[in-house]
C-alpha cells in the first residue's frame, strides 16, 4: 500500500460506474425502440392509418427528433481514397465522438490531483496511471469477447463491438506507457534502474507485459493482420492469455481483482461459445432423410464453384432460426483443422427445392487461406464429374440485425458478395408471415464482373412473383462496371431493363434514366447439382419477361438513396454492405440528405435509418 491507493482505487471503482450507467442508458434506448417498433407494427395491422411507419404521439415524435439528430452526427465518414492507405480512413463521426468522450474521461483519471511538483511527482503520476491502466484490462477483454454480455445489454452483435475493442487496447498501451516511462524517469534520475530490476521481479513482469501489449496493438493494424488472418487470430488469442498472465504477477494483490474479472470474461465467452457449438453441431436423434440430410456429428455440406473466385455452400439439416443479417463461424476439420471463419447467411429461410427440414447457403469469395482451399476443392470435385460432400461444424447465428418490417422504404445496397447481406433481407421483408409495414424496397448490386453475382441474380428473380403477389414495389438496378456484350451468358439474367412490380409507380424512374440499359444471357446457379447441370426450378413467365434496370457504369448512390426517400410517407431504412468507398459514400449521402430534408424538425420530413456493414477483418 502506498499513500496514494485510496484516491487511485476510488477512481478506478468510478470508472466502472460510467461503463454500468452508459450501459443503463443504452438499454432504456433500446427499450423504447422496441416500444415504438411495436407500436408500429400494430398501427400497420389497422387499415385506416395512411402512414403508420410515422411517429403516433408526441413523445414518440420527441425521440425521433432525438433520434434524427443523433444520426446526423453519427453518420458522416471521411474516407482516404490513396492507394495503399485506405486502411487509415477513420471511423464514422459517432464514434470518433465517443472515443473523445472516452479519452476526455481516460485523460481526467490520469491527471487529476496527480500532477503535483514536489518529490513524489514521478512516484504519483506512476502510480495513477498504474490503476488507470489494469481497470481497463477487463473492458478490453470483455469487448472482445462473441458471447458478449454488453452487447446483450445494448442489444448490438460483437463485431459491432470490435472496433472500439481495439481502440481500448490502444488507450490501455499508452497508459501503461506513461505508468512505465514516469517510474523508469524517477529510477533514471535516481541512478537506480539496476537496483530495482534485482530488488523488484515484478518490474521485469510489467517490462514484459509492455511488451506483449505493444506487439498486440501493432500486429493488429490492417496491412499487418490481413498479411495471414489465420496466424493474426493465431497468435493474438496466445497474446492475450500471456499478457494476463504477465500483468497477473506485475500488480499487487490489491488490483488483482481486475485481472480475475477479464479471465471471467474470458471463461464466459468460451463456455457460451462451447455449449452453442455442442448443440448445433450434436444431434442424439438426427431425422434421416431421402437426401441424406441428418448425421449425428457435424453437419452434411455440398459445395460449387462458381467461376473464379466465388464458392456457394449449402448446409443441410441445420437445426437452429436465423435472422436475416445474421453471420455464423464456419469449421472444416478437412481443410481447415484449427481455422474457423465468419460468413454471413445468405438466405432468410429455408431453401425452395431442398428436402431437408432447414438448408442454409454461405457465398464464399475466394481470397488467399481457407477462402481459396474451399474454392479449389469445389472446383477439383466439378471437374473430375464427382459430387463430394463435406461435414462440417457452423457455431452461431451471431449478430443482432435490426427488424426490417417496421420501415415503409426500404433501400438495399450492395457490391458484389455483400449481396448476401442483403439479399436475406429482401426475402425476410417478402416471406414474412405478421405484419410488414414495408411498401416499397429498391434494391442496388454492383460488381466489377458478371460472375460474381449470378447466384444473387437467380434468386433475385425468385422474389419478384412473391413482391407482386403481396403488393410491395420491388425495384432493383445491376450494374456491372467491367462487363462487356461478348460475356458469356452466364453473367447476369435474360431481359435486365427495370423490374417494376407495380407498373403505375414512378417512384425511382429519375435514377433509371441516368443509368445505361443493357442485355446479357443467364444460366441460373443450382447448388444441389454440379453447375453444369439444370436450375433447380423453372423461373416464372413474369420473372423473365420483368424488367432490370442493368448499367455498366457506376450507379449514382446520392440520386438512387433520393428518389424513395422523397416518395416515402414514413421511416426509411438504407442498408448498405461493401467495402470502405461505397460505405463512406452511403453514410455521406445519408448524412446530408437528412441534414436537408430537416428530417423531423418539423417539415414533415421522416426519418432515415442506416445500417451498415463493412468489409473488414
Amino acid at each position: 500500500m502506498n499513500a496514494f491507493q485510496p484516491a487511485n482505487m476510488e477512481l478506478s471503482r468510478d470508472f466502472w460506474y460510467i461503463i454500468a450507467g452508459v450501459m443503463g442508458l443504452l438499454a432504456a434506448c433500446r427499450a423504447v425502440n422496441q416500444y415504438a417498433s411495436k407500436r408500429r407494427l400494430r398501427r400497420c395491422a389497422s387499415t385506416s392509418v395512411e402512414f403508420p411507419a410515422r411517429p403516433s404521439n408526441w413523445f414518440l415524435e420527441t425521440w425521433a427528433t432525438l433520434t434524427a439528430v443523433v444520426r446526423e452526427a453519427s453518420y458522416p465518414q471521411l474516407y482516404v481514397p490513396i492507394r495503399g492507405f485506405s486502411w487509415m480512413t477513420p471511423p464514422p463521426l459517432g464514434r470518433v465522438i465517443s472515443l473523445l468522450i472516452y479519452w476526455a474521461i481516460i485523460i481526467y483519471m490520469m491527471s487529476s490531483g496527480s500532477v503535483v511538483y514536489d518529490a513524489y511527482f514521478w512516484e504519483r503520476i506512476g502510480y495513477r496511471n498504474a490503476w488507470v491502466t489494469v481497470m481497463q484490462v477487463p473492458l478490453m477483454y470483455l469487448l472482445a469477447s462473441k458471447c458478449n454480455v454488453l452487447g446483450f445489454i445494448a442489444g448490438m452483435s460483437h463485431e459491432r463491438l470490435n472496433w472500439l475493442h481495439r481502440w481500448v487496447a490502444r488507450t490501455v498501451f499508452l497508459t501503461a506507457t506513461v505508468h512505465g516511462w514516469h517510474f523508469w524517469t524517477e529510477w533514471v534520475l535516481a541512478d537506480f534502474v539496476s537496483y530495482q530490476l534485482k530488488m523488484m521481479p515484478m518490474v521485469k513482469y510489467g517490462l514484459g507485459a509492455w511488451g506483449v501489449l505493444l506487439w498486440s496493438v501493432v500486429s493488429s493494424f490492417a496491412p499487418l493482420r490481413r498479411l495471414s488472418y489465420e496466424f493474426f487470430v493465431l497468435q493474438h488469442i496466445a497474446t492475450a492469455v500471456v499478457f494476463l498472465w504477465l500483468v497477473y504477477e506485475h500488480v499487487p494483490p490489491v488490483a488483482q481483482y481486475n485481472v480475475w474479472f477479464a479471465v471471467a470474461a474470458i471463461c464466459f465467452d468460451r463456455v457460451c461459445r462451447t455449449a452453442l457449438l455442442l448443440w448445433q453441431n450434436i444431434k442424439i436423434l438426427p431425422k434421416k432423410s431421402k437426401c441424406q440430410g441428418g448425421q449425428r456429428v457435424g453437419h452434411q455440406a455440398q459445395v460449387a464453384a462458381v467461376g473464379d473466385s466465388i464458392t456457394v455452400m449449402t448446409i443441410k439439416d441445420v437445426h437452429f432460426k436465423w435472422r436475416a443479417g445474421q453471420h455464423l463461424y464456419l469449421w472444416l476439420p478437412s481443410i481447415g483443422p484449427l481455422e474457423a471463419h465468419p460468413y454471413t447467411i445468405a438466405c432468410a429461410h429455408q431453401l425452395p427445392g431442398t428436402c431437408i427440414c432447414n438448408s442454409i447457403q454461405l457465398v464464399i469469395r475466394k481470397h488467399t487461406g481457407f477462402s481459396r482451399r474451399i474454392h479449389e476443392f469445389a472446383a477439383k470435385a466439378q471437374a473430375a464429374g464427382k459430387k463430394r460432400n463435406l461435414t462440417v461444424f457452423v457455431s452461431g447465428p451471431y449478430g443482432a440485425p435490426p427488424r426490417w418490417d417496421i420501415y415503409e422504404t426500404i433501400i438495399l445496397i450492395s457490391a458484389s458478395t455483400g449481396a448476401s447481406f442483403t439479399l436475406p433481407i429482401l426475402e425476410s421483408v417478402l416471406h414474412t408471415r405478421k405484419t410488414n409495414c414495408a411498401k416499397r424496397v429498391h434494391f442496388l448490386l454492383t460488381a466489377r464482373q458478371g460472375e460474381e453475382i449470378d447466384f444473387y441474380v437467380t434468386r433475385l428473380h425468385e422474389f419478384i412473383d412473391r413482391a407482386k403477389d403481396i403488393g410491395i414495389e420491388l425495384l432493383v438496378h445491376i450494374a456491372v462496371t467491367r462487363s462487356s456484350l461478348s460475356q458469356s451468358p452466364s453473367h447476369v439474367s435474360s431481359h435486365v431493363q427495370r423490374i417494376n412490380t407495380q407498373p403505375g409507380s414512378t417512384s425511382g424512374a429519375d435514377v433509371g434514366k441516368e443509368m445505361n440499359e443493357k442485355t446479357t444471357g443467364a444460366s441460373p446457379i443450382d447448388i444441389e447439382r454440379s453447375a453444369a447441370s439444370t436450375p433447380r426450378h423453372r423461373l416464372s413467365t413474369s420473372s423473365t419477361d420483368s424488367h432490370v434496370h442493368h448499367s455498366s457504369v457506376r450507379p449514382d448512390i446520392e440520386a438512387f438513396i433520393r428518389g424513395p426517400v422523397e416518395a416515402s410517407g414514413g421511416e426509411t431504412s438504407v442498408v448498405v454492405c461493401g467495402g470502405p468507398s461505397l460505405v463512406s459514400r452511403v453514410r455521406n449521402c445519408v448524412a446530408s440528405l437528412s441534414d436537408e430534408r430537416a428530417v423531423h424538425k418539423g417539415t414533415g420530413a421522416q426519418g432515415i435509418q442506416l445500417h451498415v456493414e463493412e468489409y473488414s477483418f
